[in-house]
């Protein structure tokens, strides 16, 4: 893949995002781009042709806006925690858990311009992350207090493997909070929901306007 120096991969998304406030985190100003971008058309064969993965660091997800909303209007679940935030993307949540008083919070993504994307948008509100670009589906449940992570129930085989990961983290005391928007394979059981939030969105990307982004804790 081209691109992997780090300076490289700022610049690419300076050039390709504007500072925007998410729909429902209006606190927060981060890097985004939207639908309509020119880097949002390309296939993803296009975008493997030039060596860069999907953007998805580049979008503000509805599940990921819910749960930064929610920690952001209930600092006490992350306040004075170390937190990881699970496929970060554009660091939306992490961003939320460090506002809200954080002790340490990780921003953990396999994609590397989400480590750009993440630490430009740290920087635009003020806040400190650590990133790290290892799969941690591979590793064992990390040494943290909290463990969030939104948006990612979309491919079965990554929603079972996940799941597990979570419920070892959670066997082992670390508390885990969850956002989604309904996608295919959400988990329905092991889950008590603790706030929905109606989340306008793009169409292009989402196929809906505005979708319900709901925030629920392992149990």
């Amino acid at each position: 893949m081209i691109g992997l120096d780090l300076e490289f991969r700022r610049g690419f998304v300076r050039e390709n995002s504007r500072p925007q406030r998410p729909a429902i985190v209006p606190e927060l100003l981060l890097h985004l781009a939207g639908g309509a971008a020119p880097i949002w058309k390309l296939t993803e064969d296009e975008l493997k042709a030039v060596g860069l993965p999907p953007p998805y660091w580049s979008y503000a997800w509805a599940g990921g806006q819910g749960l930064a909303r929610y920690l952001l209007d209930h600092p006490d679940a992350v306040a004075g925690k170390r937190v990881v935030d699970f496929a970060t993307g554009s660091g939306v949540v992490a961003i939320a858990a460090a506002r809200a008083g954080a002790a340490a919070v990780l921003a953990a993504d396999i994609d590397p311009f989400c480590e750009a994307a993440a630490g430009l948008n740290a920087e635009l509100n003020g806040v400190a992350l650590q990133f790290t670009d290892a799969n941690l589906l591979e590793l064992g449940p990390p040494d943290a207090d909290v463990i969030v992570a939104g948006d990612v129930w979309y491919r079965g085989p990554l929603a079972d493997q996940l799941m597990a990961w979570l419920a070892a983290a959670r066997a082992r005391g670390t508390r885990v909070l969850l956002g989604d928007p309904g996608r295919t394979f959400f988990p329905t059981v092991g889950v008590a929901k603790l706030a929905a939030y109606a989340v306008p969105t793009i169409g292009e990307l989402e196929g809906a306007e505005v979708m319900r982004a709901t925030v629920w804790e392992l149990g």
